[in-house]
């Protein structure tokens, strides 16, 4: 375990002005918090952030980034405080110790959901300071590189959370020498047969061909001398788990792969990079296809360099990277190899820092992802975002813009802009006009053809490949269907206050949002169209004085559940308590209906039902009377073609008078010993009544129920429904209305 002037001397030797007696603090406190703690390999767990904090000197980073490495696992872990850390440390090292530390007082459902939840809070920690994405790699670089003395189905979820979310993110912010050794620490556990082998044919061919190694690295030095180039070659076999990714993406065996091999090309300027190219194409012919040129078109994590493949001695394929010392720096510690946290200039913002493509990227999928999503949605937008390999397309008018391999046309689109992707109806490709679900490739110009008026439809979200896209679509697709219920609420309204003698505007309506509770004219008219607002509420908050009067119920109708109207009057029928049509009616328990003539049974839709609050529509079938439909009910579409069965209905449920109405929800549950218990106690703590109940098993960890529930209203149903989405064995909750 590294001592405690050890930690001093390292950071001081890159770092002449660190704080040391911050760090002899830092040192000393984390030591008696972490106390006698230890880990799964027995030794003391102080020895971990003492690890971590020893790979980041190797960065060479700043004395805050190493403090806050010694300290991150003190809030998590022991009874520190981020108040104490910040007391004894600074609101800095509070802040970044803080966006180290997973979220543990939230109940979530499934592992998914803890892992969605803390990623996005480390992502949200990373981009208000990427040091943070520099603590969490060490820190999980160490805890793999000691994975073996976890028990077997953990260091796979660990291996495989590694391999999906970490390995990548230190990548697309350009730390590859952290990224490499994640993914082969990950490849080794998860696959240890395939990694042994392959690390075994790895070191016989290094054995076999080391003189050949050596043999073109005093070539291209003496060929690039001779031309004035001073330059630094180093040759390298590439890792167990890029040549395990090669074989499984391109099918082939061992014994096919002619570039295992890679040798580095480190010159002093940009200028010398493409001499040492011309250099190495007249000594060796070129592989067609085999170069990439990321000097003049940097990768989003700043990754520059020019690669290129040549048939060089021995007829073996030879992989190339050229490129400048800062870009070399730059390719192997990304993010960390700019000045702000080298010189411990923490106090204002560094203009490298503020000019890393990859750092101003992280922010804006940052902040594009943050909102709305679910922890799962968040997680899987985030992959999607965040770990593709990428290809390079150009607007017609030259400007660059990098997406993820799979992209297309519709993702081009949203990349360029929100509204050029919610307007987008069709795409050219290199001038030919193209299906816009057609995959994009390297250097394609794309042209995207706009509508105006256009809505992006929703079966897009399962299409694209960017998080960016799916986003925008989705949010295209809510306020479109929002628009929609306030157009229906609108018209609502005009009809409702045209019946009730008032004239309506929408200036009125305004001044009157504060007595509906509402904060803008759109959600009110919305929440009309979805019927979450009754239209004859909206039109007493309009005129105080208003009083909707209605005609006396009628007496002595026979039969069941049947109602009549006689002249001008409001047509009215009984809804027994049961939900049923089964009982005779009874004084100030009818529901006015409006716009019929005669006498007809009323029934409720046979599956899902309809309570007050809902927007009901009436379907006459002649022969068996009317059955009622809330709007939103899928079954109304078998009607379509039918527009004279429609009726125009609404409830007027008598407050004194409370009846239960029918609906339907369907649940998927943790399959555990007293979750049907936990449920049905959370229904009648609502005053809901349980009329069926169905179960199905669909997996062996989850239950699906289907419950018939007797209701007062569609406020009640949605507060029911609110407290069991919380109950702590319950995973999803939806009303059914079909």
């Amino acid at each position: 375990m590294m001592r405690q002037y050890e930690l001093v001397e390292r950071v001081k030797s890159y770092d002449p002005n660190a704080d040391e007696v911050l760090l002899d603090r830092a040192y000393v406190y984390a030591m008696r918090a972490h106390g006698t703690q230890k880990r799964a390999s027995g030794d003391l767990f102080f020895s971990h952030p003492l690890e971590v904090a020893a790979i980041l000197t190797d960065l060479k980073l700043d004395d805050a980034t190493i403090v806050a490495a010694v300290l991150h696992d003190t809030i998590e872990d022991t009874d520190a405080t981020r108040e104490e850390i910040d007391q004894l440390f600074g609101p800095e090292i509070g802040a970044l110790v803080d966006g180290l530390t997973k979220i543990k007082k939230l109940d979530f459902v499934s592992r998914k959901a803890t892992q969605g939840e803390n990623f996005r809070k480390l992502l949200l920690a990373i981009a208000a300071d990427v040091r943070v994405l520099l603590v969490k790699l060490a820190d999980r670089l160490h805890n793999m590189r000691t994975l073996g003395y976890m028990a077997q189905e953990k260091r796979a979820r660990i291996a495989e959370e590694t391999l999906e979310i970490y390995a990548p993110l230190a990548g697309r912010m350009g730390i590859q020498e952290i990224r490499d050794e994640l993914e082969d620490l990950a490849f080794r556990n998860l696959k240890p047969e395939a990694y042994e082998t392959i690390a075994h044919r790895l070191d016989n061919v290094s054995h076999r061909n080391g003189q050949l190694v050596e043999t073109i690295e005093r070539d291209l030095t003496t060929r690039l001398a001779e031309k004035g180039i001073t330059a630094c070659v180093k040759g390298r076999r590439k890792r167990p788990y890029s040549i395990w990714k090669k074989m499984e993406r391109k099918s082939l065996g061992f014994e096919q792969l002619s570039d295992i091999f890679a040798f580095r090309i480190i010159v002093d300027t940009i200028d010398d990079c493409y001499r040492a190219l011309g250099v190495v194409h007249t000594a060796w012919p070129m592989v067609p296809g085999r170069y990439k040129d990321y000097v003049s078109t940097p990768k989003q994590n700043d990754y520059r360099s020019i690669h290129t493949t040549v048939i060089g001695p021995g007829h073996q394929r030879v992989e190339l990277q050229i490129r400048t010392q800062d870009m070399d720096s730059v390719a192997e510690y990304g993010i960390a190899a700019h000045t702000l946290y080298k010189d411990g200039r923490t106090d204002q913002p560094s203009h490298l820092l503020n000019e890393s493509r990859s750092y101003q990227w992280l922010r804006r999928t940052v902040d594009m992802l943050v909102e709305g999503d679910s922890p799962e949605e968040f997680l899987e937008h985030t992959k999607l975002e965040l770990f593709h390999d990428q290809v390079f397309c150009f607007t017609p008018k030259g400007r660059l813009i990098a997406l993820p391999r799979g992209a297309t046309p519709i993702d081009f689109a949203y990349a360029v802009h929100t509204n050029v992707g919610n307007t987008a109806v069709g795409a050219k490709i290199n001038g030919q006009i193209a299906p816009l679900l057609s995959e994009l490739q390297n250097g394609d110009e794309v042209e995207i053809v706009r509508a105006d008026g256009q809505t992006p439809p929703a079966a897009w979200e399962s299409l694209v490949i960017t998080g960016k896209a799916r986003s925008a679509i989705r949010r295209a697709t809510r306020d479109a269907v929002r628009k929609q219920y306030a157009g229906l609420g609108h018209q609502i309204l005009e009809r409702a206050f045209e019946r009730a003698g008032r004239v309506y505007s929408d200036e009125k309506l305004k001044s009157a949002l504060p007595r509906l509770a509402r904060t803008s004219l759109d959600d009110t008219l919305a929440a009309v169209g979805r019927g979450e607002i009754f239209s004859g509420d909206v039109v007493k908050a309009v005129y105080p004085d208003y009083k909707d009067e209605r005609r006396p119920t009628v007496d002595g109708l026979s039969g069941h559940g049947w109602f009549g109207l006689k002249g001008s009057e409001s047509l009215k029928f009984k809804v027994p308590e049961d939900g049923s049509s089964n009982t005779a009616p009874k004084k100030k328990q009818a529901i006015p209906v409006r716009g019929f003539t005669g006498e007809l049974p009323i029934n409720f839709a046979p599956e899902g039902g309809a309570v007050p609050g809902d927007r009901i529509v009436g379907i006459l079938t002649p022969g068996e009377g009317i059955t009622i439909y809330p709007i939103q009910s899928k079954a109304l579409a078998t009607f379509e073609q039918e527009p004279e069965r429609w009726l125009d209905v609404r409830w007027d449920v008598d407050e004194d008078n409370h009846q239960r109405f029918p609906a339907i929800i369907a649940l998927s549950a943790i399959n555990e010993p007293g979750v049907l218990a936990t449920i049905t106690q959370v229904i009648a703590d609502h005053d809901a009544n349980i009329d069926d109940i169905a179960l199905k098993r669909p997996t062996p960890d989850f239950t699906g129920l289907i419950i018939r529930l007797s209701v007062w209203d569609l406020k009640h149903l949605t507060s029911l429904i609110a407290d069991l989405r919380t109950t702590r064995a319950v995973s999803t909750v939806e009303r059914i209305t079909d």
